[in-house]
């Protein structure tokens, strides 16, 4: 058993499983294809978070070998070579929906009522008045538009509900009655971006929503929009956003996640003022980070017995 690389303060429920078993357990920090590569040579059962998991990684796996991506997303493992391979992979989905949902409804909230900027402007000015800033809508004016409505993004509008807002969202999987019944209104995307005051990121990263958020959809934002994103850096054209935030076309963002991560030292987004930057924390808690450790450890004992895993990617 290998852990290819990890973020926690330990690996408890990992070795637990690995005594369980008569297992080795193997810890790395790997970075690159080689060194995983070499680290997972011969391992039945691979605990990755965000080490490259290409094709000439899984073939160095033993026979029936499983990956279990410490994680929702699964776009730094192989999927196509891990079938051809005969190598599952999962991932952990649901450990901490809330704990994102929470970090994504917080950015939301202080963009909205701009914490950021009135802080900025005391310290720089001494003293501001409440309008110095421009006009401030109230929740109940304002529109939440949702790019995505899995788990998290579901939990981001139960989290809005009480302030009043009204919820849009664009996500062409969902089940139009399941929206209509959480208080979500679907709509395209155009709409959605040209309606939102706020837009929030909930999609996984795929070829079809790599840069959803470029400049031909952020110049159909609202002026005075916002944009948060929790969920995978690969959604946002990252130079196209700086464009908008500094040429005072998009009111302000908050980034939980980036491409490339860590966001480099030169990076135009660092000069925006109206920005909110986070180093991919949305998931970090104590509580989130037990559930993720325990439940990709319970996904290993599955494999290790022979079982169906609880949250398969490949077929």
């Amino acid at each position: 058993m290998v852990v290819t690389d990890h973020a926690f303060g330990g690996v408890a429920h990992e070795e637990a499983v690995a005594a369980e078993f008569g297992r080795e357990l193997v810890v790395h920090q790997c970075t690159s294809e080689a060194d995983t590569a070499a680290a997972a040579a011969g391992a039945e059962v691979v605990f990755v978070n965000f080490a490259p998991i290409t094709a000439r990684v899984l073939e160095q796996l033993a026979p029936g070998a499983v990956v279990i991506r410490y994680g929702v997303g699964y776009d730094n493992v192989d999927l196509a070579a891990a079938d051809e391979l005969g190598v599952r992979v999962c991932n952990v989905p649901d450990y901490g929906v809330d704990t994102v949902a929470d970090h994504a409804v917080s950015c939301l909230l202080a963009l909205l009522r701009r914490t950021g900027p009135y802080t900025a402007a005391i310290r720089a000015q001494g003293w501001v008045t409440p309008g110095a800033l421009g006009p401030l809508r109230d929740f109940r004016d304002t529109t939440v538009g949702l790019i995505g409505t899995g788990r998290i993004g579901l939990s981001v509008a139960a989290r809005l509900a009480p302030f009043g807002f009204r919820i849009v969202a664009f996500d062409p999987f969902a089940d139009p009655d399941r929206l209509a019944g959480a208080g979500i209104t679907p709509v395209g995307l155009a709409e959605l971006l040209e309606q939102a005051h706020a837009v929030s990121l909930h999609a996984p990263l795929t070829d079809a929503t790599r840069h959803i958020i470029g400049g031909d959809n952020l110049a159909r934002m609202r002026s005075d929009a916002v944009l948060a994103n929790t969920s995978r850096g690969g959604l946002v054209d990252q130079e196209a956003l700086a464009e908008a935030l500094l040429g005072g076309r998009l009111a302000g963002a908050a980034l939980d996640v980036f491409d490339p991560e860590p966001l480099p030292a030169d990076a135009r987004l660092r000069e925006a003022e109206n920005v909110i930057l986070t180093p991919h924390a949305a998931f970090f808690s104590d509580r989130s980070l037990d559930n993720l450790q325990r439940l990709a450890a319970e996904e290993a004992a599955r494999a290790l017995r022979g079982e169906p895993l609880r949250c398969r990617v490949t077929p």
